[in-house]
């Protein structure tokens, strides 16, 4: 094949990913994306060549979805994008090799399990960034998906995988193994629409969850307030007495939570000191008011640890002293203690810097966060508060997109997922759009409804089918009331967590050890026999 063929089709494989991502009416085209990544190993022996060409494929997919973090900073999303492109060749060169040594059967296997090996290994590392999880392609078709309540976003990604190896080999086979082909065709059709008849079934049972006169209900607030300004101290208490309005417009004798959006209290403050923290009286004074009333929000605070250093992000302050910063969350309520939970999973380079490389922290700078790094909390926590129905899971930002890290709250006993986010950085491009998509999978997979607080939007509840209740539109200052009904039950995704990813990387692994030793084999073969003929 010529060389301006494979240049086609790697530009024809980045521009189909790019086509069906998130908030694209187009997701079907997921299931023949990698197709041309696929023709073009067949086609080419050459190592570094088809490195090239997938680079190429996969550097247009995620400028393609993830172009507006340009917003926040130019050569910083640069970094990102190209980083990030280059660990996703990685699985993609393993398959290569595979397949060129040991043929399609073990090649197509080793694809399979080397790229969720790297979804699993993006989660959890150091530079997590798994915002583009081929899973994630269906959170703008959550019906397609309901049988994520078992599997989580890694079904999905296996299912692509499948589908698209299976439309290649049927191409394959009808050129050249025509007999073939009806067992192709029919195992084809039965991995593309299995997932399919099981969210048919799921749906078909789905439980109706009527309202109760006088239910309890939750107010998300939504300020649209500029992000680049709210941190501001000459706005900071316009921005309060604003949430406090809004908040009243809103709630009523029924009322039991009301969100905040993440750091809606932009002012840091010292969490030994909250309650008398001069800045925040009017919002202790606004409960006073209404003491039934729980206030989930977000918060700037910090820590003092004094001459230890406590923590491996605490940092030094002018006086010498170590400290820590936190993007937090806070639940208050009159005569109730104080409950504080810090940000967990801090977004690279924005709000951590991976210790390897600390010398790009000043690339990072302006991202949307701290460059000098928070601190954070070792797992998640639940709000509960006396006489409150609502155990809530406080789910900052980026945490959203975090499928098994969500369950865990659940775990812990949380029957409402709250996210409070701060989508304003990017402006009114796709990436709040899609931050937003992504909340409907947690809530399929914990079965748990979502309350979502945005500050510029787009806020939303979400029902525990995935399937957005009620909303208010990008750039608005506005609330949302709903009786958001609770659950008990544990979904299995919630009981097994990430389970899909733990096997096919313990496959992934095997092979990789498997190649390793070949050569010693090879080796210690000959010199068994060596002394032969001598």
């Amino acid at each position: 094949m010529k060389k301006l063929q494979l240049f086609i089709l790697s530009l024809l494989s980045g521009g189909l990913l790019y086509a069906a991502w998130p908030v694209s009416p187009f997701g079907y085209i997921i299931f023949i994306a990698l197709i041309p990544l696929l023709l073009i190993a067949d086609k080419t022996n050459k190592r570094i060549a088809f490195f090239g060409y997938t680079f190429l494929s996969l550097l247009i997919f995620n400028a393609g979805t993830t172009w507006w973090i340009w917003n926040s900073t130019d050569v910083g999303s640069i970094a990102a994008i190209v980083a990030n492109s280059l660990l996703m060749c990685l699985p993609w060169w393993g398959f290569h090799i595979m397949l060129k040594n040991y043929g399609k059967q073990i090649g197509y296997a080793s694809l399979v399990c080397f790229w969720m090996l790297f979804e699993f290994a993006h989660l959890n590392w150091q530079l997590s960034w798994p915002w583009l999880t081929l899973g994630n392609a269906f959170a703008s078709l959550p019906r397609w998906v309901e049988w994520y309540s078992f599997t989580g976003v890694a079904g999905g990604t296996l299912w692509i995988l499948l589908v698209n190896i299976g439309i290649k080999r049927l191409i394959s086979n009808w050129v050249t193994h025509k007999e073939k082909t009806v067992v192709t065709a029919v195992s084809l059709v039965v991995i593309l629409l299995s997932p399919l008849l099981v969210s048919h079934f799921i749906l078909a049972h789905k439980e109706n969850n009527p309202i109760e006169k006088n239910a309890p209900n939750v107010v998300m607030v939504q300020a649209n307030i500029n992000p680049y300004l709210k941190f501001e101290m000459a706005t900071a208490t316009d921005e309060i007495q604003k949430l406090i309005t809004l908040s009243e417009t809103a709630l009523d004798s029924n009322t039991q939570l009301i969100l905040w959006p993440e750091t809606a209290l932009s002012l840091p403050a010292a969490q030994e000191h909250l309650s008398s923290n001069e800045n925040y009286q009017p919002v202790f004074q606004f409960l006073q008011k209404h003491p039934t009333i729980t206030l989930l929000t977000g918060i700037e605070t910090y820590k003092f640890y004094g001459a230890n250093k406590a923590t491996e992000t605490a940092r030094k302050n002018n006086s010498g002293a170590y400290y820590d910063a936190f993007n937090s969350a806070l639940s208050l309520k009159v005569n109730e203690p104080i409950q504080i939970y810090n940000k967990s999973k801090l977004v690279p380079g924005v709000e951590s810097m991976p210790t390897f490389l600390n010398f790009l922290a000043p690339v990072f700078d302006k991202f949307g966060g701290t460059t000098g790094g928070y601190g954070r909390n070792d797992s998640s926590m639940v709000f509960r508060v006396h006489n409150n129905p609502y155990k809530a899971a406080p789910i900052i930002c980026y945490e959203s997109i975090y499928g098994e890290y969500v369950s865990s709250y659940v775990k812990r006993g949380a029957n409402l997922i709250a996210i409070i986010t701060n989508d304003g950085w990017w402006g009114n491009t796709p990436g709040h759009k899609q931050h937003l998509a992504y909340a409907q999978l947690r809530a399929i997979e914990t079965r748990r409804w979502v309350a979502r607080s945005a500050n510029t939007g787009i806020s939303a509840v979400i029902d525990d089918y995935g399937e957005i209740i009620s909303t208010q539109p990008w750039d608005k200052a506005a609330t949302i009331k709903y009786a958001i009904p609770t659950k008990k039950e544990l979904s299995f995704y919630v009981a097994h967590g990430d389970y899909i990813y733990r096997i096919t990387s313990l496959i992934a692994i095997f092979l990789l050890l498997w190649h390793c030793f070949q050569p010693a084999k090879t080796l210690f073969k000959f010199k068994k026999f060596d002394h032969i003929g001598t």
